[in-house]
């Protein structure tokens, strides 16, 4: 737990809880509410970040928190919904229930969630949750000025993206510069353990997508114009967090190579720093050159996750994606050529799909030689996207059916034979996750 910072003005005392307890591949870290914390303390806010991840006791640890700090706002992160594993889906929000009602017989203060899983669902999981409030994207603007508006004891109504129960909110507003929010110092949200390379650290350069895959979530979360930080920010940033010890970094942007122009102007900003660092990024298999490729490997790329989704070319344009499969062997080549560690990723099962195509995919994969891919049978359905529509019309779905509790597409005549098929595929293939 952290001390406050203190605060000058009408400084308003917040509690943010990233309540994420859950470790999946790798051992995430609470980026989101840091950066909303970085924001409140910026406005002259009293903010302590609680990270529930490294809480043995996660009820005394809120207990003492909440005790010490004597909070008039808490904020709670929602990093995920669930697992998205069709065969047995893990619901993630009761621990998080939990959290809003220890929360609440501690203290009287509004609780307020928010968060990347959270913005996909505003309305219903603040319902299910149980919360005063939330607060659907970006929350370093939205939320500083919610503590204004509850220092000035004013009323909270009106503010973008915010929700309140059985109101209709105002629209959310895009932070289309983020060099006017600060980044968190290392301190602030990255703990001070043994070993600090152990740990993959997030980084996100850029917000928001404009490439509209049929079953993607990103447009509820990030919004779809792409808006970042400038290059020189984040390689400053890096050389910071770097300064601290710590060497591994995994981009979390939704396509680390868009824009490329971008995408190049970053890694030699992090190459003119002289930057002794590794770095992941997730690669979307379009509009990448061999420049490019060359740039990411010397400023210390290391491995990168293609997300192909699939291995026919009649399936990408179902999944609405804006390239071909000869355009991923390509890509996944030049990679390889550079040293650099493919994780590729396919997912199964969408509208359109059948044994032949699989069949297709799976050839397809084997032939790129990946040093590791992922295979996923069924896609999670989530709301006010294509796939939604299409699981409607076919009555997967009803209209009035809550998608916040885990629902995926699986093509009705592949629903006996795929889970099959690519649990033989995963035993013959040891490098299949």
């Amino acid at each position: 737990m952290l001390k406050p910072h203190e605060g000058s003005g009408e400084a308003v005392r917040v509690i943010l809880i990233s309540a994420n307890i859950e470790r999946m591949n790798l051992l995430p870290l609470p980026l989101g509410p840091a950066l909303v914390a970085a924001a409140c303390r910026t406005a002259g806010h009293d903010v302590v970040l609680l990270n529930l991840m490294f809480e043995g006791d996660a009820k005394s640890a809120m207990q003492d928190c909440i005790a010490e700090s004597r909070p008039e706002v808490i904020g709670i992160s929602v990093r995920n919904i669930d697992d998205q594993n069709m065969a047995d889906p893990k619901f993630l929000l009761p621990p998080v229930r939990e959290v809003v009602k220890t929360c609440r017989s501690l203290c009287h203060a509004p609780i307020i969630v928010g968060g990347a899983g959270y913005s996909i669902f505003p309305a219903s999981a603040l319902r299910y949750l149980g919360a005063d409030m939330g607060i659907q994207g970006e929350g370093e603007t939205t939320f500083p000025a919610l503590l204004e508006r509850v220092a000035k004891g004013a009323p909270m109504s009106g503010l973008p993206g915010l929700y309140l129960p059985g109101q209709r909110p105002a629209d959310r507003t895009i932070a289309c510069n983020l060099d006017a929010l600060p980044l968190p110092e290392p301190g602030l949200w990255i703990p001070s353990v043994p070993g600090p390379s152990e740990f993959w650290v997030p980084v996100q350069s850029r917000r928001g997508c404009p490439l509209d895959c049929s079953f993607c979530s990103t447009a509820a979360i990030e919004g779809r114009a792409l808006h970042g930080h400038s290059p020189e920010a984040i390689a400053a940033w890096l050389e910071q967090l770097a300064s601290s010890g710590f060497t591994n970094f995994n981009f979390v942007d939704n396509t680390f190579n868009l824009p490329p122009d971008y995408a190049k102007k970053l890694c030699r900003k992090i190459l003119a720093r002289g930057l002794a660092i590794n770095f992941w990024g997730i690669i979307y298999p379009k509009w990448v050159d061999s420049e490019l490729v060359e740039l990411m490997a010397r400023a210390g790329c290391r491995e990168i996750s293609l997300g192909f989704e699939s291995g026919s070319d009649r399936m990408l344009a179902s999944l609405n994606k804006r390239f071909n499969t000869e355009e991923v062997k390509t890509v996944a080549k030049m990679f390889a050529d550079a040293g650099i560690f493919r994780r590729g990723f396919l997912l199964l099962g969408g509208p359109g799909e059948t044994r032949e195509s699989v069949e297709q995919s799976l050839t397809f994969a084997d032939s790129l030689n990946l040093d590791a891919l992922k295979v996923t049978v069924g896609v999670r359905i989530y709301p006010d996207t294509p796939l939604a529509a299409t699981a409607l019309a076919e009555a997967m779905i009803r209209p009035d059916d809550d998608l916040l509790w885990p629902r995926f597409y699986l093509a009705p005549r592949l629903s006996d034979w795929l889970p099959e098929r690519i649990a033989a595929y995963k035993t013959s293939c040891p490098f299949v996750m």
